[in-house]
């Protein structure tokens, strides 16, 4: 089971808003007193917080899916809905948050930096909030949107004063053992050390940390044994410390290879851009194990050819403890001029600046091509907003939200684009809001070409005479089918007794008059 992360993926959902309420106030001989119908709450965002006391990522690499809670409805009687609860998520200081593009949000290199990383749902207006003169009484609400949801990617990058260097089985972690009082795994087997390891010292009036990483062999750069993956543990040390083994008995190494080597892995590390490279930092060479006599006389005699490099050298020994005090004050040294050194370049403030573009309208329109022929696609924080707080199944809310994109400016952006009445509009990505585009009609000059007016051209209108004519010839088409009807009726066709029975003698009368009109009809034809 793992016991340290330093590296971790989180799911966030932040929680969504509550939605509006739609309520009208009754009261004794007030039945509809107007709107009073409250807002949704907002939901919970979630926020990474630099502790101290946290040392590791382990708990998110457990539990990497975390959320926050959702914003509660509006009520009647003007009452808002509880605001979700924030989500505080404690991380080790020296986290470095990024996206999942791997684009930098923020480094939490200090105590108590904080970082929204998922902002939780808008809650929706309730209808009192929505009425205006013109709207007296709006029988809708606005729904609260949803919440961010997204993975980040946190990176942890111990904080240290000093870092300590060098081969595997080099003593590294009996030193930070023997200094401090942290208890690392200590054995006589190399790379027993598998994660970083983090001590405090005290030399005098001085406090600072250790880390130890990762012992480095030659051709870490390339992947070979643990590689330099660890090494992002150091990019924050003041100094480094080189623990170097003169009681090694493997063929072709001695403390002066050794040494080369590491300072070649260094070397080949790349630093974030801003940061002093490794080999440009203060450094020390600790020659380990002298407790040992032949360690001892190699020590004696690699000394000078040290010293000669412009190292300050230390003959250690973390069996017998000698030598580890005048390392602790050696290295405090180190720290504290560096300290000192910071503290003369005064800390800039934090301005976080998003400024707007001029020339920014807040949506973008862009013609897209498919199997289905051309559709427009409309992104913009507010127009997809506007849809996540639409109640569809309304249609005062469904105008409402067309009255707003009429106001930002997206008919006439549609227009510029080529769009017409019954074009296919999609707003937000992927699938989105589809709908048929009809545009708002303002006046009667939009039932014609922008730009036109019927109004101002007769070309269609009918003069006095042509309605007259028309009348008359409407007039005599009436005629005609009453003749028609008259004739069909005196043929016996059709009765109009409406279903009853009526009298022989009436139906012969009838028979008589259809045959005497019949031969009538055919004396006029002859």
């Amino acid at each position: 089971m793992a016991t340290f992360v330093d590296r971790v993926t989180l799911h966030l959902t932040a929680g969504n808003g509550g939605h509006g309420c739609v309520s009208v106030r009754r009261e004794k001989f007030k039945p509809l007193a107007g709107p009073d119908g409250g807002d949704g709450g907002d939901g919970g965002d979630i926020v990474l917080v630099a502790d101290t006391q946290a040392t590791t990522l382990l708990e998110y690499h457990r539990r990497p899916h975390r959320s926050s809670a959702n914003g509660g409805p509006g009520m009647g009687d003007h009452r808002t809905g509880f605001t979700g609860g924030e989500l505080v998520l404690p991380v080790p200081v020296g986290t470095v948050v990024t996206d999942a593009d791997g684009e930098l949000l923020a480094d939490l290199a200090y105590a108590g930096m904080r970082l929204v990383v998922a902002e939780g749902g808008q809650g929706g207006l309730g209808n009192a909030r929505l009425a205006s003169s013109k709207r007296k009484a709006p029988g809708f609400a606005l729904l609260g949107t949803e919440g961010q949801a997204h993975d980040v990617q946190l990176e942890l990058k111990t904080v240290a004063d000093v870092a300590l260097v060098g081969f595997p089985s080099a003593g590294k972690s009996s030193l930070i053992a023997a200094m401090s009082a942290a208890r690392p795994k200590i054995a006589d087997y190399p790379f027993t050390t598998l994660h970083p390891n983090l001590g405090v010292v005290e030399a005098g009036q001085t406090r600072y940390t250790i880390a130890d990483v990762p012992g480095l062999i030659e051709g870490a750069s390339e992947g070979k044994g643990l590689g330099l993956e660890f090494l992002r543990h150091v990019e924050r040390c003041s100094a480094l410390l080189h623990v170097v083994d003169c009681a090694t008995l493997e063929p072709g190494r001695d403390p002066l290879t050794d040494l080369d080597v590491i300072l070649r892995e260094l070397g080949a590390y790349p630093v974030p851009e801003g940061q002093t490279p490794l080999l440009e930092r203060p450094q020390l060479v600790a020659l380990n194990k002298v407790d040992v006599p032949d360690a001892a006389e190699l020590a004696a005699f690699v000394r000078a050819d040290l010293e000669a490099r412009g190292y300050r050298v230390l003959e250690i020994s973390t069996v017998a403890r000698t030598g580890l005090r005048e390392l602790s004050f050696a290295l405090a040294e180190l720290v504290e001029a560096d300290r000192a050194q910071r503290a003369a370049v005064p800390e800039p403030e934090r301005i976080v600046l998003r400024p707007r573009a001029i020339d920014d309208a807040g949506f973008t329109v862009k013609t897209e091509g498919g199997t289905h022929g051309t559709l427009y696609r409309i992104r913009g924080a507010k127009p997809e907003r506007w849809i996540q707080q639409t109640d569809f199944r309304n249609d005062e809310a469904v105008g409402y939200l067309a009255d707003r994109l009429a106001r930002l400016g997206i008919e006439d952006a549609l227009v510029k684009a080529g769009a017409v009445p019954g074009s296919t509009v999609v707003i937000g990505p992927g699938d989105g809001m589809v709908f048929d585009w009809e545009p708002t009609m303002t006046s009667m000059a939009e039932l014609g070409d922008r730009g036109t007016d019927a109004r101002l051209y007769g070309a269609g209108r009918q003069t006095t005479a042509e309605r007259r004519a028309g009348y008359h010839e409407r007039m005599n088409a009436k005629q005609a089918a009453r003749d028609e009807l008259a004739r069909e009726r005196a043929a016996g066709l059709w009765v109009d007794d409406e279903g009853f029975e009526i009298e022989q003698s009436r139906r012969e009368r009838l028979a008589e008059e259809a045959v005497d009109a019949a031969q009538r009809t055919d004396e006029d034809d002859a």
